[in-house]
């Protein structure tokens, strides 16, 4: 990969910082001008994200976007090492700059303080030379995705879960497969729990980042035998590896424009009765003898919060049938209210009970809702 700015050279001051990689043949001088000369967009700065730029940056990548519209969050900083406690409330992009500058001032970043969309896509990845995905969600992924298509852009890919987690390089050359050959649609809605409700361990995004970083710098300096073709696939819980094959399909559809996205990978979930939980609140004030709150959260989040009252019944036990029975003894003449983080589990609950006869009230927002709104006090996660 070469890029317009290959032949800027190193002053003594980078020559210093750089040595190691200098020292290296299948870098050295030449491969270092390549990183000065090459051009990044990590979009994300969360536990992908956070890797990726510190370790981009510290290897002499010449000029780093950053694009994320999110704020730092004091639960992002189990995993999300670029932040700060100082930097709660703030900007993550912002938190990620001046992150960056103290680690290598030789880096000319460039700061987007705004989320991804259809709208900025193409031009900022038009303007860079390799694209990181830093995101945790299908139709940021598949945005990213179609965008590096259209531009003609290599993607550097990445995704955790739980004790999971993929790496994969996408669109390298025009014969390379991309995101919708491993995926060529989203999941069924609510299929696949989001890190927020699934959970992740906080060292999981920083060995995949780390993964997407090396092949950012193999791709850049053209060493070694980068990941085009091959997903990556680690279980962390094992600390195995697994390499699985990926081809173009022939057969897929072309794209060739950008789409709505979040209709793209969220149809319309079925219409049900639902609360918020300023009502909820009011109900469970007044001691109304006739309300059942169930929980459907796992057991290890029930550690985190709870609301009083509530009853913790796995979404889990009540889809495979375990726990229906338990419910239909709880709610035996009475209103059935489900929750959970921030509804979405809790809406598939009142799907899986209504094939039962079971008539459940969502709780809209979930636990969150409830934290930011009736109880302030309440830890969130």
């Amino acid at each position: 990969m070469t890029s317009a700015l290959d032949s800027s050279d190193l002053n003594p001051a980078e020559r210093e910082r750089y040595a190691r990689h200098l020292i290296l043949p299948e870098v050295g001088l030449a491969g270092q001008k390549r990183l000065k000369g090459a051009s990044v967009l990590c979009i994300g700065t969360g536990g992908l994200g956070s890797p990726l730029l510190l370790y981009l940056a510290a290897a002499g990548i010449g000029r780093l976007g950053i694009v994320d519209g999110d704020h730092v969050d004091v639960s992002n900083l189990q995993r999300q090492v670029i932040h700060s406690s100082d930097w709660i409330g703030q900007s993550k992009a912002q938190s990620a700059a001046a992150r960056i500058q103290g680690l290598n001032p030789h880096c000319h970043l460039e700061v987007h303080d705004h989320m991804l969309t259809i709208d900025n896509a193409l031009d900022l990845v038009g303007s860079y030379d390799v694209i990181c995905d830093g995101t945790d969600n299908f139709p940021s992924r598949y945005l990213i995705n179609d965008a590096c298509v259209l531009r003609g852009k290599p993607l550097i890919y990445g995704s955790v879960q739980r004790f999971d987690g993929q790496v994969s390089v996408f669109n390298r050359t025009p014969d390379s497969p991309n995101y919708r050959d491993l995926l060529p649609e989203p999941p069924p809605h609510g299929a696949v729990p989001s890190c927020s409700d699934a959970g992740v361990i906080g060292v999981l995004p920083g060995l995949v980042g780390l993964l997407q970083a090396t092949e950012v710098i193999k791709l850049i300096t053209d060493i070694g035998d980068c990941l085009d073709g091959r997903l990556l696939v680690v279980d962390a819980l094992s600390m195995r590896f697994r390499e699985l094959k990926l081809q173009k399909d022939p057969d897929r559809p072309a794209i060739k424009n950008l789409i709505d996205y979040g209709l793209f990978c969220r149809p319309e979930p079925p219409l049900m009765d639902s609360i918020t939980v300023a009502e909820l609140k009011s109900l469970l004030d007044s001691d109304a003898s006739d309300v059942v709150l169930v929980d459907v959260r796992n057991p290890a989040e029930a550690e985190v919060a709870v609301i009083a009252g509530s009853h913790l019944i796995p979404l889990a036990t009540i889809q495979s049938g375990e726990a229906v029975e338990q419910v239909r003894e709880l709610t035996r003449g009475k209103r059935l209210f489900v929750h959970c983080k921030m509804g979405g589990r809790s809406a598939r609950a009142a799907e899986a009970l209504a094939e039962h006869g079971l008539s459940a009230i969502n709780v809209a927002g979930g636990i969150d809702a409830w934290a930011e709104q009736v109880d302030p006090s309440m830890a969130r996660y």
